[in-house]
């Protein structure tokens, strides 16, 4: 029994800050004490103490301390009061979120990928700086630099004249003609292009219709329809110099005519024009091929008659004989009459009717 009642004693005395031991009765079944209304003793330790107090009235021992903490804590994530999850955020986290967001930024407006066929102009504040070449490019972040990507190598085209609607041009002799066609051009210079003139594409436009008008006033009408080549070449040659005069960066890859008639009113009067011209003129085809067959017959003739000369001045009797025999031959070959001239025969004389009726040998 001694043993027991000094352990008992022991578990009664030996309280933490905490309380007594996590029991609310002794062993003994006796109600406890709180230690502030037990006598004081002098066997007592400060843990037997009453707890002092801080300013504000609350106990100043290490469970209050806790508390303090907790308190603070749940204040400073909501002041409002209520759950332990906050009302809203702390200012901190717009910080690193604004800060993230501008790093976003920095780095996709700084960084430009440059595709082999384009140029990147940079502009900064709203004036050209420079010229990216193809790759990965570093400028300014916007809006302080801005790059516009421009395709120089794609191939644009302006159609002018339709079937819709006319385009009357005057040519050199007093003709009118309807010309479609169509200009085929790239851009050069990327920074001219766009800095240098207002509206490029209308610019283009209205210089090959000029370039057009001249290089067709210039030429016939038959020549407008026939020698297009010849004023495609005209027509891409004096845009390239009106353009590069004005600094446009643009490269005139060609010219294509689609369409050289008179207009649709006289088409039939010019088609029936045109059908006499390609007539006239096969005729005179035809003339010129005679012509030539003659000069050719007869200069063929003076070198055989050369030839013959020649062997006439050699042996001039026999040549001469040899030249009648062949006279008579080819005048008399084709009669049915014989002459012979010798003393005492008449000179004319009847063949009888078999030999005119004789059918000839074919040549071999």
């Amino acid at each position: 029994m001694t043993i027991f009642s000094r352990w008992d004693r022991l578990f009664a005395i030996s309280k933490g800050p905490w309380g007594s031991g996590g029991n609310d009765e002794e062993p003994t079944g006796k109600p406890s004490v709180p230690p502030s209304e037990l006598p004081p003793s002098d066997n007592d330790g400060p843990w037997s103490q009453p707890p002092r107090k801080g300013r504000s009235g609350n106990p100043a021992g290490p469970a209050s301390n806790i508390e303090d903490f907790l308190r603070r804590s749940r204040e400073r994530f909501n002041p409002n009061g209520g759950g332990s999850f906050p009302s809203r955020p702390d200012g901190s986290i717009f910080v690193w979120a604004a800060a993230a967001v501008a790093a976003l930024w920095l780095v996709l407006t700084s960084l430009h990928s440059i595709a082999p066929q384009e140029r990147g102009v940079v502009t900064r504040f709203g004036r050209y700086a420079y010229t990216l070449s193809p790759g990965v490019g570093i400028t300014l972040p916007s809006p302080i630099d801005r790059v516009r990507k421009i395709d120089v190598e794609k191939i644009q085209t302006i159609n002018l004249g339709s079937e819709e609607s006319e385009t009357l041009m005057l040519t050199g002799d007093g003709n009118i003609i309807d010309i479609a066609y169509q200009v085929r051009w790239n851009i050069r210079v990327p920074e001219q292009y766009l800095f240098e003139l207002a509206q490029p594409d209308e610019t283009i436009r209205q210089v090959a219709e000029s370039a057009m008008r001249a290089a067709v006033a210039n030429v016939t009408l038959r020549d407008a329809t026939q020698k297009r080549g010849e004023i495609e070449n005209r027509v891409q040659e004096e845009m390239q110099r009106v353009l590069d005069n004005y600094h446009s960066g643009v490269l005139i890859q060609g010219i294509a005519i689609k369409q050289a008639d008179p207009p649709a009113a006289v088409l039939d009067a010019f088609k029936e024009v045109s059908a006499a011209q390609q007539q006239a003129q096969s005729y005179v085809n035809q003339a010129r091929a005679y012509a030539l067959q003659l000069t050719a017959k007869a200069q063929g003739e003076a070198v055989a008659f050369d030839k013959v000369y020649g062997q006439y001045k050699l042996a001039p009797e026999v040549t001469r004989r040899r030249m009648y025999y062949e006279t008579m031959e080819r005048i008399l070959g084709s009669v049915d009459k014989t002459i012979v001239d010798a003393p005492g025969i008449n000179s004319y004389q009847q063949l009888p009717p078999v030999m005119r009726s004789a059918p000839k040998e074919p040549a071999r």
